[in-house]
């Protein structure tokens, strides 16, 4: 297939990108900046420089390219600011989708979060729904993700990959990433609220397998959603932080963990990291 990623030097863009060349895709990369150009090219993918917050531009791009499938993998946390983040799934989203459908691509996936769902007692399952009747800050987050979602879905054909809690290179939850200075200076707190997590590699793999999947919401997550209380210590360790003590502040409602017996039992994505506490240590 001819596929069009946006976000193709990010965290899970750079891994993207040589998988699909391998499978035996054509990948055309769009970067903001000129230095990632030569940077794709060395991976044997085309590069198009273009803001995604331009439409117009972003539109000639992708028509140019005449992509069967675009991928949205476009995030913007690099200042951890979630209010950009939340522009960009709604506005970037917008734009790519029109800019994907301008273009007669005939599919879109697109990166979403798993954590965004209401509260619940068990892990949520993709037709739980979103949590819309959250309070500020957490609504903004929970917007961003549904209108992300909504605009997807205007596409014929779209797989959403509602991503657990990333973490390996380059991400926050890796040894010199954000968590680790967090984690060392005490500021994460190891209580009940329940995460699902997913190593970037995996979530890359599921990517590429999307490319064949049917159209809806998929959570690509691994197979233990669990306590902050256990794995906040175990992150600690695998960083060389001091190991922080539990606490009992009780659980964060929507603090729930997501369910992946679709995407393992029906979809066939087998996670090469199945739970955290291998993908931690590597």
């Amino acid at each position: 297939m001819r596929v069009f990623l946006a976000g193709a030097t990010g965290v899970i863009g750079r891994i993207l990108v040589p998988e699909l060349i391998a499978a035996g895709h054509q990948v055309t990369g769009l970067v903001r900046r000129a230095a990632h150009v030569d940077v794709l090219k060395a991976q044997g993918a085309e590069a198009v420089q273009a803001d995604v917050y331009d439409a117009a531009a972003l539109t000639a791009a992708v028509i140019a390219a005449q992509p069967d499938v675009v991928m949205h993998q476009l995030t913007d946390l690099g200042r951890g600011d979630f209010a950009a983040n939340s522009t960009i799934r709604k506005t970037g989203t917008r734009n790519l989708v029109d800019a994907a459908l301008a273009a007669g691509a005939r599919r879109v996936i697109a990166q979403s979060i798993a954590w965004a769902y209401e509260a619940g007692d068990s892990p949520a399952v993709e037709r739980t729904p979103l949590d819309l009747g959250a309070s500020m800050p957490r609504l903004g987050s929970v917007e961003g993700v549904a209108t992300l979602e909504e605009i997807v879905a205007e596409v014929p054909e779209w797989v959403v990959l509602r991503y657990g809690t990333l973490y390996g290179p380059g991400t926050w939850y890796s040894k010199g990433g954000l968590m680790d200075d967090k984690v060392g200076a005490g500021e994460l707190v190891p209580n009940s609220d329940v995460s699902s997590f997913v190593q970037v590699e995996d979530a890359a793999a599921a990517a590429v397998q999307a490319l064949g999947w049917p159209s809806g919401p998929v959570n690509i997550v691994d197979d233990e959603p669990t306590a902050a209380a256990e794995w906040i210590p175990a992150f600690a360790r695998s960083v060389g932080a001091p190991e922080p003590a539990p606490v009992d502040t009780g659980r964060t409602p929507w603090a729930r963990g997501a369910d992946n017996h679709y995407a393992r039992n029906r979809l066939h994505w087998t996670p090469q990291y199945p739970t955290w506490r291998e993908g931690f240590l590597s």
